[in-house]
């Protein structure tokens, strides 16, 4: 019996990679074997582009481009990890898939979403069982995600406004896709949050 395929979206600094962890751990807890991945990355061949999507200069690629480097890396981990373990009836968690690239590359860096949508069609073809969106105020996040001084801020140096666009990206997303995704209040703390998300065990 195949696995679920869970994963966790929202702008930068939203809190999504602590509950995304939290979430796995509760999991594990109930006995569910859980592989907790990343987008880009969550395979040898996709963390090495992640270095080169989320460094360096912010205009260092454009739009197009970076669609096409983002695809190759979940192409890889899509191969690699995701669908041997959902196969093997694992539970696989990531923080961060499609939703991202539908929001980052589709709506915010041109106008891109119909590409994005095709090269996902022919290159992808999965969707999520399960897509928790943790909503927060942008320019909260944005201090957040800076002040983690990570290296892999790229994209929290295009700014506030970039960051107030993905925002209504995601929420956009979540009323496109009611079946599979849900929002939640990121304007808390973070047990409050994972005891909310607790409920979708």
């Amino acid at each position: 019996m195949a696995g679920r395929f869970i994963t966790f979206e929202g702008i930068d600094g939203s809190g999504k990679s602590t509950q995304s962890r939290r979430f796995a751990d509760l999991l594990r807890g109930q006995g569910v074997d859980v592989i907790l991945s990343r987008e880009p990355g969550g395979s040898a061949g996709a963390e090495q582009i992640r270095e080169l999507v989320l460094t360096g200069d912010p205009d260092r690629w454009s739009a197009e481009t970076e669609l096409l480097l983002f695809t190759a890396a979940r192409r890889d981990h899509l191969e690699k990890t995701i669908e041997p373990a959902l196969a093997a009836g694992r539970t696989v968690i990531c923080d961060r898939f499609a939703d991202s690239t539908r929001v980052y590359q589709g709506a915010t860096r041109g106008d891109l979403r119909a590409k994005v949508d095709a090269l996902h069609s022919l290159m992808i073809g999965r969707e999520p069982d399960l897509t928790i969106i943790i909503d927060m105020d942008p320019g909260i996040a944005l201090e957040r995600g800076l002040a983690r001084k990570s290296g892999e801020d790229r994209f929290e140096d295009f700014g506030l406004g970039f960051q107030e666009t993905l925002r209504h990206g995601f929420l956009s997303l979540a009323k496109s896709y009611p079946d599979r995704c849900v929002v939640i209040d990121g304007n808390r703390t973070a047990d409050q949050i994972a005891c909310e998300i607790a409920a979708y065990a």
